[in-house]
């Protein structure tokens, strides 16, 4: 059955504008995805998990992550004990911070897999950076996870006061690197379902040479 012609050029300025609406969700998704893969490198470094607040009997004033324990002193840099120049987690936080590290080999996987639109169609790298960046996400929920519920520890101790205990902190409280793992977690939902949408709709609605078609627009913005 022949198509008229004014139902072809409809078809072809549909898909031109599904082209072009996928180029730049394609490119924002692309962007987001290397900013939070960089975001996840200061989680995981950052001695910011949890720290001292000004309630409480006096102690020490400081900040703790994975990998190292951070008191104030007397010069304008705080006095930091840790593994973290030989990539030693603190014992209590091992754990944790092998989560912490497989999600961001996860994150920086998917960052890598944009190189493959020049390879795969559309769709099927959207579809392994989905699952990869679903990866990171789990892994990095369990980590927020076990995280406070390793804070009976000899470090915490020292720094928080005796009070502490498995998602009590005591005399500290969570700061700003935690927040913002635990934030990752809700970005990662959204990378993996933004990038699952834009694989199935690849799929039902462009022909089967297009998505390559959408793969070198994302490459070449």
């Amino acid at each position: 059955m022949s198509v008229s012609p004014g139902l072809a050029d409809l078809s072809r300025l549909y898909q031109t504008e599904f082209v072009r609406s996928a180029r730049a969700v394609g490119v924002l998704w692309a962007v987001c995805t290397l900013c939070f893969a960089i975001i996840q490198v200061v989680i995981l470094v950052q001695p910011s998990w949890v720290g001292t607040t000004a309630s409480g009997p006096p102690r020490p004033s400081g900040t703790m992550g994975l990998f190292e324990v951070c008191l104030e002193s007397d010069w304008p840099v705080p006095d930091c004990r840790g593994g973290l120049s030989s990539l030693s987690p603190l014992p209590s936080f091992q754990s944790v911070a092998v989560l912490v590290g497989v999600s961001l080999w996860a994150v920086w996987t998917s960052v890598l897999c944009l190189c493959l639109f020049r390879f795969c169609s559309a769709a099927t790298v959207y579809k392994i950076c989905a699952w990869l960046q679903l990866t990171a996400g789990f892994c990095l929920g369990l980590a927020c996870l076990l995280f406070p519920d390793s804070w009976e520890s000899p470090e915490m101790r020292v720094l928080c006061g005796d009070s502490v205990g498995s998602f009590s902190p005591g005399n500290c409280s969570v700061h700003w690197a935690y927040i913002l793992a635990l934030l990752g977690i809700l970005d990662y939902a959204i990378l993996a379902t933004l990038a699952f949408v834009l694989a199935n709709r690849q799929d039902a609605l462009l022909p089967p040479d297009a998505p390559d078609v959408t793969a070198g627009l994302l490459m070449s913005a």
